[in-house]
């Protein structure tokens, strides 16, 4: 959700701040801009809509200046307007932010009785009225902005830049993640890393409550009680390349094509037999614990949901799997027995980390699955489990939810291993089987031709059922889930055998239902189901091996063929339809596949 870009540098800024937005865009946005000071002047331009719009607008009305911030926005506070995009400016001061300021209805009160008022609808001009009211008391930069923060509540990552001085920026974070980039002479600020990509390796990540000093000779740091401290520098390895298509038309193909090669990865880490990582097993001693409790949201809380079955079938140890924003709310009983895993692709996502704080100390041990080494909620973890994905730029997670799931896969086959759940030949078939994962899912892909002929079909309707049993049950959610997030056709998706509980009752001639149905023991129970939908007039999409296409025979609407792979891990493989599935509909109806409308990819306030 938005994102910040800042520069104190040697050339001029707004080209820079312009490419390091690009790099953000995948955090979804509807507004962008950039101020900088320059001789001493701080001036900004900002646009409506994509950044090629404010590109268009710098041709027109340029901006100089070695310093500057930028900022595109998803709008919460205040319509998507021109008005209300970043920065803002107040008097001498300009900022950005990301997250809520809470309180500032009150702070507004405050300025109003100093006849301050504001010029937009967003909250975090008030941000920039404030610190401007203390400069005007006669406080520095530095401790106008101190006082500033003081009095704030909510979620935040700002930075403050200032009129008069070029060599000067003010960061802080609460909530929302922000990290300062070193260079030879020069200082970066980015949401993360990835942002400063191009400009610098060289990271320091704000702990909660930092706040920092930023000149071009270096950054001070302070903590939440304002003493200063050492923040480590580290060298982070991401790819500048990483936000290239390679070819693709979008990010989201291009992540969907990559996921044979970055499960191999994650695989191969975790089960090497020559460079074995121990990294679960001398971590986490999972027979001592009597159940686990699983939170994520959107679609890592699906992962969680396929895992479950796993936990449950092979290691016997009870799962239960919530939505981060109701379990931080529900505030369930955690015991000393009770392993908590959090699983979020960006390790920034606001409900997940608010309810890892809440198990902290309560639970036996937390356990980070996430994308992001560095993030939050790797950092304040007990065991960080990194899924090894790669950036995924796509809002729609696809590489990530599958990465996630793989290891989620060996923890379920680590856990089955020390309970004694599974013999040692079943334990090594399970093992063999979750090798094979990548091949298959190389397979998978094969299906793209077949599923661009559903998707033109799919994309003239205006509602969808997906229906799965067992493991494919969550899939049939996420399937669903896609279909919703990109294509904005209404999904649903429902366990097989509740269709009679209900959903029946929606289907007619006009309903498109997607049955996963690979040929298992579920596979009569199944397709029993699928008859109830065709009896009623219903358009079958099944999804299944040869076998159960074959049994199905020629009466549904669309058939889509998979590698034959009876296993606990064919949820993983069955991911791929969905994915193609959702993607060529969008394609189809013309939507912004990568940053669908109202869609961040990193959630990080509530």
């Amino acid at each position: 959700m938005c994102g910040i870009v800042g520069v104190l540098g040697k050339h001029q800024a707004a080209p820079i701040l312009v490419d390091g937005l690009r790099r953000l865009e995948y955090r979804g946005y509807d507004s962008a801009g950039i101020a900088t000071v320059n001789n001493g002047q701080l001036d900004r331009r900002r646009a409506l809509g994509k950044l090629v719009n404010l590109n268009d607008h710098l041709v027109l009305h340029p901006l100089a200046g070695t310093s500057g911030i930028g900022h595109t926005r998803w709008a919460t506070h205040g319509a998507a307007t021109t008005a209300n995009a970043h920065p803002h400016a107040s008097g001498r001061i300009a900022v950005v932010h990301n997250g809520i300021i809470e309180n500032f209805r009150e702070l507004r009160v405050f300025l109003a009785s100093h006849k301050i008022e504001p010029q937009t609808e967003t909250d975090t001009e008030t941000v920039a009225m404030l610190a401007d009211w203390h400069l005007s008391q006669g406080l520095s930069p530095i401790e106008a902005a101190k006082e500033t923060i003081a009095r704030l509540e909510g979620a935040y990552a700002l930075a403050f830049l200032f009129d008069g001085e070029d060599d000067l920026m003010i960061v802080a974070r609460k909530g929302s993640p922000l990290a300062v980039g070193w260079g030879d002479g020069e200082m970066f600020v980015g949401s993360d890393a990835l942002a400063l990509a191009s400009m610098t390796n060289e990271i320091t990540y704000l702990e909660e409550g930092d706040l920092a000093i930023i000149t071009r000779a270096g950054a001070d740091f302070f903590d939440a009680g304002g003493c200063a401290v050492t923040r480590q520098r580290r060298t982070v390895a991401v790819d500048a390349t990483s936000v290239d298509k390679a070819g693709h038309r979008h990010f989201m193909s291009k992540e969907i094509a990559e996921q044979p090669v970055v499960l191999a990865n994650t695989i191969k880490f975790y089960l090497d037999g020559q460079k074995r990582r121990e990294l679960i097993s001398e971590n986490l001693d999972l027979a001592a614990v009597d159940r686990v409790v699983m939170v994520a949201c959107g679609t890592a809380s699906l992962a969680c949901f396929v895992a479950k079955y796993w936990f449950e079938q092979i290691a016997g140890l009870p799962v239960e799997v919530d939505i981060a924003s109701e379990f931080r709310y529900r505030e369930p009983p955690i015991s000393g027995r009770t392993l908590t895993i959090f699983v979020s692709q960006s390790g920034e996502t606001a409900d997940t980390l608010a309810a890892l704080r809440y198990c902290a100390g309560k639970a036996s041990q937390v356990v980070a699955v996430v994308n992001v080494i560095e993030s939050s909620i790797a950092r304040e973890s007990d065991v960080v489990l990194p899924i090894h994905a790669g950036p995924e730029i796509g809002v729609a997670s696809t590489k990530a939810f599958t990465c996630q799931l793989a290891v989620l896969a060996v923890l379920a086959l680590e856990a089955a291993k020390q309970r004694g759940a599974c013999s040692d030949k079943v334990l090594q078939k399970l093992t063999s089987d979750l090798w094979r994962v990548p091949s298959l899912v190389a397979d998978a892909l094969g299906t793209d031709a077949a599923i661009q002929v559903v998707s033109a079909q799919l994309a003239r309707h205006d509602d969808a059922i997906f229906l799965g049993r067992g493991a494919h049950y969550p899939l049939a959610l996420e399937g669903a889930l896609k279909l919703k997030e990109i294509s904005y056709i209404h999904a649903e998706g429902y366990a097989a055998g509740e269709l009679k509980h209900g959903p029946i009752a929606l289907i007619d001639e006009q309903m498109p239902v997607v049955v996963l149905a690979p040929h298992d023991a579920m596979f009569e129970k199944t397709v029993s189901n699928m008859q109830e939908v065709m009896a009623r007039g219903g358009k079958i999409i099944m999804i299944s091996d040869a076998e159960g296409v074959s049994k199905a025979g020629d009466s549904t609407w669309h058939r889509i063929e998979m590698p034959q792979f009876e296993s606990h891990w064919s949820p993983i493989v069955y991911s791929i339809p969905m994915q193609l599935l959702a993607y060529h509909t969008a394609c189809e109806k013309g939507t912004d596949v990568d940053q669908p409308r109202n869609l961040a990819k990193s959630v990080t306030v509530e």
